[in-house]
């Protein structure tokens, strides 16, 4: 199965919702022009589509070999990453200063979905790198962003993120790494590291580790963990590889999906390589707030997790639609002169709807929320600045955990419009279930997103961000009445009732999630487990508000664009049936989350009576 980049939607969404012209004008981006930006999506398609996209299912068959502590990757993938290196790929957001393109972070979020559809494994490596790049270019010190970063934006070095380790998953208070100071001032490390996504393979020259481990004399718990560059070879005076370290890779990982993409058991200390005992690092910053330091490189990856949501979302659903336009099974439910393609069956056509509804809704969100940061980052004004950062900061861990859970659905999904042939490997759909079922786990599972959306973004500030953002989608539902009114005037009855539809539904949405704000904020000072139970389900009530918020506006954009000269009617069409779909298939989903929320007090009765604990 290919997969065709879906540019229409990335550029309707990219100028009609997520303000894109309003990014350009912003200082630092005086040399990226609209016509500069369709350039790049044209040049990142043809690149996805013509070398990435054909790894996916070799990959996922022919995963990467382990021997000797060395790995070979899957068949095709040097050649690709060199392609992708030479390119400029790897730097497309980041500042020209090192090497980058310096491009806006909501065109570099187009770039990076659409690798990500095209072969999730693949693209683990660079989104990887990238947060290794941002966590150096923020609290790194000159001498470890002038060794590192532009090796890394160049393509020539990767990164990786090192915190898990056996006996610590997401309780990291429990790793045990050392790192213990040197007279030059470096550390030598030891311990043991799990789950580490390109922690050994031969895409590239070196491997630059980014680590937690903690001194011999550090606090317990989290307050002592540190943060050091380790690399896999140590770099000469020049830039050039020098000694090998001795950091070595005992396994991979078997795992359920991403095949292709090599997850690693690093050895620290081990004895091996041209160092000597113990694994050469570097500090980051000070001793002891490595974990800070880390969130940077974790807030990336989130958001960039939440992306490879969308992307397997828009993979799985090509595949669907493809297949079922070409299946012919059944009589139409009305009566048929012969077998029909599924396609047009209801509930085939309510499936495909669904996860076409949620892949673009989800989409909408990410870009949306990447417009905000570019404008907390350059624009002038510092009111504008703050109030977009808190606005992408809240966003951060909806994208992530609601994006994720959506393309699991939609993956689910696909191999349903399939049938039983979605259960056979031979067609591809399998793989993206078995791929999208990682991604509410990674980086923080869903509860993580829902606690940190809860605990540090919503308690922080009293939910005024959350109430903000109530108050811009009750701007939204007034344009819909206006704009109902006015189909009403035109005869236009079926759109009038549509638009209608769409904006109860949000209205209701909102209330379901003003009910559940004002519940966590009576609960939060003497009832925290009440408010916690209940976070995932605040969180996927605030994805679900926040998709339904954007394709309210899409309707907007589409009735606002159909009447300029050369717009595509049929887009906008297709657009506007999706948005009301969503409004009238997956809105209603708020209401029973709600519920759910304000039952959080009960479930530890619940819990104990099921024996549960």
């Amino acid at each position: 199965m290919t997969y065709t980049v879906p540019l229409a939607d990335i550029r309707f969404v990219l100028k009609s919702l997520a303000g894109l012209d309003e990014v350009l004008a912003q200082p630092g981006f005086e040399d990226v022009s609209p016509d500069l930006v369709d350039a790049v999506l044209e040049e990142n398609a043809r690149f996805v589509e013509g070398v990435v996209a054909p790894l996916n299912r070799s990959g996922d068959m022919h995963p990467p070999t382990w021997q000797d502590g060395a790995v070979t990757t899957s068949p095709g993938h040097v050649q690709a990453f060199k392609a992708y290196a030479d390119g400029g790929w790897q730097g497309l957001q980041h500042p020209a200063q090192w090497g980058g393109q310096g491009l806006p972070k909501v065109v570099a979020a187009c770039a990076n979905e659409n690798i990500n559809a095209a072969s999730l494994a693949f693209s683990l490596c660079p989104l990887l790198t990238d947060g290794v790049i941002e966590a150096l270019l923020t609290v790194g010190d000159e001498r470890l962003r002038q060794a590192y970063v532009p090796k890394l934006v160049a393509g020539t070095w990767t990164g990786t993120m090192n915190l898990t380790e056996p006996q610590a998953g997401s309780d990291l208070a429990q790793v045990r790494t050392r790192a213990v100071r040197q007279d030059d001032g470096s550390y030598r490390l030891s311990g043991q590291k799990i789950f580490i996504t390109y922690g050994e393979h031969d895409l590239a020259e070196n491997i630059i580790h980014l680590v937690l481990a903690r001194t011999p004399d550090a606090p317990s718990g989290v307050k002592g963990l540190s943060l050091f560059v380790v690399p896999k070879f140590l770099p000469t005076a020049d830039g050039g590889i020098g000694p090998r370290n001795d950091v070595w890779c005992a396994s991979l990982e078997h795992k359920l999906g991403i095949h292709a993409s090599p997850t690693a058991v690093l050895l620290y200390g081990s004895g091996k390589g041209d160092v000597g005992e113990g694994a050469v690092g570097y500090l980051v910053g000070e001793e002891n707030r490595g974990l800070e330091y880390m969130f940077i490189m974790m807030n990336a990856a989130r958001y960039a997790v939440g992306q490879q949501g969308i992307a397997v979302s828009e993979r799985a659903y090509q595949q669907a639609l493809a297949y079922a336009r070409e299946r012919v099974q059944g009589r139409a439910v009305e009566g048929s002169a012969g077998p029909v393609t599924i396609a047009h069956h209801p509930d085939v056509q309510r499936m495909l709807l669904t996860m076409r509804a949620l892949t673009e809704a989800t989409r909408a969100i990410a870009y949306v929320a990447a417009s905000a940061r570019d404008l907390a980052v350059h624009h002038p004004d510092e009111q504008v600045r703050e109030r977009n950062q808190a606005f992408y900061e809240f966003l951060v861990p909806v994208i992530k955990g609601f994006s994720t859970e959506c393309a699991v659905e939609v993956a689910s999904l696909g191999v349903q419009v399939h049938g039983g042939m979605g259960y056979i490997e031979e067609t591809g759909a399998a793989q993206h279930y078995r791929d999208a079922r990682i991604l509410p786990i990674y980086e923080g599972t869903t509860a993580i997103q829902a606690n940190d959306l809860i605990g540090r973004k919503l308690l922080r500030d009293g939910g005024a961000t959350a109430q903000a953002m109530l108050e811009a989608m009750g701007r939204t539902a007034a344009e819909l009445d206006a704009e109902a009114a006015a189909a009403q005037a035109s005869r236009q009855e079926a759109d009038a009732a549509a638009i209608g539809l769409l904006r109860d539904n949000l209205r209701r949405a909102m209330h379901a999630q003003a009910e559940a704000l004002g519940f966590m904020r009576t609960q939060a000072a003497g009832n925290l487990r009440a408010v916690f139970a209940g976070s995932v389900p605040f969180l996927m009530l605030t994805g679900v508000l926040h998709g339904g918020w954007q394709m309210a506006r899409a309707v907007l954009a589409c009735r606002r664009m159909a009447g300029e000269q050369g717009g595509d009617t049929a887009f906008l069409q297709a657009k506007q049936a999706t948005a009301f779909f969503y409004g009238a298939h997956i809105l209603p989903r708020a209401g029973a989350l709600g519920a759910a929320v304000r039952a959080g007090e009960i479930v530890d009765i619940w819990a104990a009576r099921a024996n549960i604990t």
